[in-house]
């Protein structure tokens, strides 16, 4: 890690569906946006090498590539992950950031691996029960709406559900610049009475705190923008993401559908075009790409396994402003009060 006005950033360049295709690409054009930063790329140094010489931009000296010579597969059990692979891209990308040679690591790898290896080398921060993922999505203000937890925690208790939303305060202030950014607790309604005992008491806590909690939300604010964050648990919260994923795929499937049709709606379907576009553009889940582990004791963002070096670099950006604002330093900070002496 470089003085405290840098940010480096480590990158599983083997994750995955593509690897050095995409991550490779990706940090070179991150680096070239952002003076300051340096990147340490960790994989097979080889295919490495291989990938930064198709670049003739690469600025090579802010890169340094960290061999690692095993990869998780995104079909890998966890136990293989964390037990057999202590050699992998994925785990020694991790490394880098528990050693301080990087602010933060990033990865389009196995969700649970990643989840459960950056568990197991950084451990969780105090007074924190269990890591969340939390993740942005579009809404029909222009913006984003933080969703947590979006896979980590399929079970809940109503304490859990309180400290994710105390970490997403955190982080939509440092990344997303909001002072005070409003909570929403997701609910089957909007009245106090709605819910599970597990929903109602979260409610409970939530009026409680000092966060400024909205009150109880339906699925359909989080794409009206409503709330700046939404807090579930992890099995309701993973539906809304692949459900938003499909809402996104299907737009453009429909855009292209239509210009496989007779002369007429090719004709209507290119008058709507450019509007079309504007609207896909707004979707386009690769901008919000980047989801980010919180909890744990060093800053760790999921990238989408499919993602291609476009969405890769808003997966480094989140990093980036992550680790500019010490968002795992702040973080901390809120917890120390409910720390036992």
């Amino acid at each position: 890690m470089n003085d405290s006005m840098s940010v480096t950033l480590a990158v599983d360049a083997m994750g995955g569906d593509h690897g050095v295709s995409v991550t490779v690409p990706a940090s070179c054009a991150f680096l070239t946006r952002h003076p300051d930063a340096e990147v340490i790329l960790v994989g097979n140094a080889e295919a490495i090498e291989f990938a930064l010489g198709k670049i003739s931009s690469a600025p090579r000296h802010r890169i340094r590539i960290v061999s690692a010579t095993e990869v998780v597969l995104m079909d890998d059990p966890i136990e293989v992950a964390l037990r057999r692979k202590k050699d992998s891209s994925m785990r020694v990308a991790i490394e880098q950031v528990k050693e301080k040679q990087a602010d933060a690591i990033i990865s389009s790898g196995n969700t649970g691996a990643l989840m459960a290896i950056s568990r197991y080398i950084l451990k969780t921060l105090d007074g924190i029960d269990r890591p969340a993922i939390a993740t942005g999505m579009p809404n029909e203000l222009g913006g984003a709406t933080t969703v947590l937890d979006l896979g980590a925690n399929a079970d809940c208790e109503p304490m859990h559900l309180l400290q994710f939303a105390q970490m997403a305060d955190v982080m939509v202030r440092v990344v997303g610049g909001k002072a005070k950014p409003t909570i929403g607790l997701l609910n089957i309604g909007e009245e106090v009475i709605k819910g599970n005992e597990v929903v109602k008491l979260t409610g409970e806590l939530l009026r409680n705190s000092t966060l400024n909690f909205y009150g109880n939300v339906e699925g359909n604010d989080i794409f009206k923008g409503t709330t700046d964050i939404v807090v579930c648990d992890g099995f309701v919260g993973n539906v809304v993401l692949k459900a938003s994923e499909g809402l996104a795929k299907m737009m453009s499937g429909l855009i292209r559908h239509e210009f496989n049709r007779s002369w007429l709606t090719k004709l209507m379907a290119l008058c709507a075009m450019l509007p079309l576009l504007r609207v896909r553009k707004r979707v386009d889940h690769r901008r919000y790409n980047g989801a980010v582990l919180l909890g744990l004791r060093g800053c760790v963002i999921k990238s989408h396994g499919s993602a291609d070096s476009f969405g890769f670099g808003f997966a480094l950006e989140r990093a980036y402003e992550a680790a500019k604002g010490k968002m795992v330093e702040r973080i901390a900070e809120a917890f120390v009060s409910r720390t036992p002496a």
